[in-house]
């Protein structure tokens, strides 16, 4: 997905409102309102940058005149010391924007980061990397706009663009054919169905009922071996559930068409950067 501004603009709002709330009175207090300042954003550790103009953004929305340049690309490897970007505008909404701009920059880097090393894991596989609902709330296109980044494939934004077929879903419903007619009756065009299923007999009826996506949930790279052999392009294949660096090879390998981590933005690891003035 690319990155929406304007969609992301209220996330900025609600996270200043949250920081800043009736004021900064540590800056405000010690701080001319008119003076301007540089500044720049240097990354500490080696990783994924995403999220830079998300970061200028909240510093424009404290100084309308604020100008950054960014040094780097969105989605550059970039080593420790490098220096991302630089920033100019009044050094109150330097200094009260910053926790806020470093907070969702780093938190979308740290996520970029992740994914490029999982898609990194599996090159040479037709295996694409894709994320989960498993976002934290209210920052889920930022979630996603960074996996993307990073070189993976967005699932689903949400419980309205795809029939996800879950296991309470197949016992509500009766069956997992019997859920798969119901979507089908109701369903617009475009929109897929994916069933989840756990062992071979929930394989065989997911082909029986011509699910758009079959996804192998918690099963073992024996077993995704088996049932990718037995779906054979009938569907397309998802591996999920438990999927770490260490395995996501041998998952790959097994021939699934996409690999689910939600991993990549359920605990991600912010990646260290800082700002500072000149």
């Amino acid at each position: 997905m690319n990155l929406d501004i304007v969609a992301a603009d209220k996330i900025i709002e609600n996270a200043l409102l949250e920081d800043i709330g009736t004021g900064d009175i540590s800056t405000n207090f010690l701080i001319d309102e008119n003076e301007v300042r540089l500044g720049y954003l240097k990354v500490k550790e080696s990783g994924i940058i995403a999220g830079l103009p998300i970061a200028f953004h909240v510093f424009r929305k404290l100084d309308p005149k604020f100008s950054g340049i960014q040094k780097v690309d969105e989605g550059s490897r970039v080593k420790e010391g490098t220096v991302i970007a630089e920033l100019h505008g009044t050094l109150r909404a330097l200094l009260s924007g910053e926790r806020t701009a470093l907070n969702l920059l780093q938190r979308m880097s740290g996520i970029a980061t992740k994914t490029f090393i999982f898609v990194n894991e599996i090159k040479g596989t037709k295996a694409k990397i894709l994320d989960t609902r498993k976002t934290a709330p209210g920052l889920r296109i930022l979630d996603k706009y960074a996996v993307k980044t990073g070189g993976g494939t967005n699932h689903r934004m949400g419980l309205y663009d795809m029939v996800m077929i879950k296991d309470n879903h197949i016992k509500a419903a009766g069956g997992i054919y019997r859920a798969v007619e119901l979507a089908k009756a109701k369903i617009k065009p475009g929109i897929k169905i994916e069933v989840e299923t756990s062992n071979i007999k929930e394989v065989n009826e997911a082909i029986e009922a011509e699910a758009d996506i079959i996804m192998l949930d918690n099963m073992s790279v024996e077993l995704m071996n088996e049932a990718v052999k037995l779906i054979n392009g009938k569907a397309e294949v998802e591996a999920s559930g438990n999927i770490s660096i260490k395995n996501v090879k041998a998952v790959a390998e097994t021939g699934v068409d996409f690999i689910s981590v939600g991993a990549l933005t359920h605990s991600v690891k912010a990646l260290d950067i800082g700002q500072y003035l000149r």
